[in-house]
């Protein structure tokens, strides 16, 4: 082989090596600060434009308002959460090995708070999930394309399942009726900051057995996860 063969292909393979190395260390488009936001505890959400809105990917997992100087109190006892009228936070389970996956639940008092989320989002009011759902063609079909696909989180047969928004949602159940926990796998549901007389707030849901959603109101006690819309909230 010929001397200026060798160092032709010498060369290329050396650039073939640098290109390989270079693409190895550029960060994945997710990870770029464009497309994430950082609570004031230092948890990182992706974010995903869906129509005019834009929305983390995951629950939020706050413990501490965005000013961070407010403590959201968390409540182990079943009967007491049961009975707050102040603002509180719990993992599923009081067990924090569910944070990283599903988040916090926070009752409607911390909920309808305008510093939970971070500076500059906040939790949606229901004519904002509203828009989501008109936007998304309507509540039959809001599941299937707001829910993770597959049976990995959900239990099956978590039915529709496409995911087409990017929003990503997760089973990551509630704390109910007399402040039991319940429903982990089979319901997601999120809070709106709207509140309905004195007792209700409004909240949004998606589940296994359907490729629907719904849109209603239930106890402000009650624990359900966030999802924080990014903008200034309406007046």
């Amino acid at each position: 082989m010929k001397k200026t063969h060798r160092t032709l292909i010498y060369t290329l393979l050396l650039m073939g090596f640098v290109l390989v190395v270079t693409n190895s260390c550029k960060k994945d488009k997710t990870d770029d600060p464009a497309n994430t936001v950082t609570d004031v505890d230092g948890n990182v959400y992706h974010i995903v434009n869906i129509f005019t809105q834009t929305w983390m990917v995951e629950n939020l997992k706050t413990t501490h308002y965005n000013d961070g100087l407010i403590i959201i109190p968390t409540e182990p006892d079943n009967t007491k959460w049961a009975n707050l009228t102040t603002a509180a936070f719990c993992w599923f389970n009081i067990d924090v090995n569910n944070k990283a996956l599903y988040g916090a639940l926070y009752n409607w008092y911390a909920a309808s708070n305008s510093k939970l989320c971070p500076a500059g989002w906040h939790v949606p009011s229901n004519p904002e999930w509203t828009t989501l759902i008109n936007n998304l063609g309507g509540i039959n079909t809001l599941g299937e394309k707001l829910k993770e696909t597959g049976t990995t989180h959900w239990i099956s047969p978590n039915l529709g399942a496409m995911n087409s928004t990017g929003f990503t949602a997760l089973p990551a159940g509630d704390r109910g009726v007399n402040g039991v926990f319940g429903d982990v796998g089979l319901y997601g549901t999120w809070w709106s900051s709207t509140g309905e007389g004195t007792d209700n707030g409004w909240y949004l849901g998606v589940r296994s057995i359907g490729a629907d959603g719904y849109n209603y109101y239930g106890k402000k006690s009650y624990g359900f996860s966030v999802r924080c819309i990014k903008g200034v909230p309406a007046q």
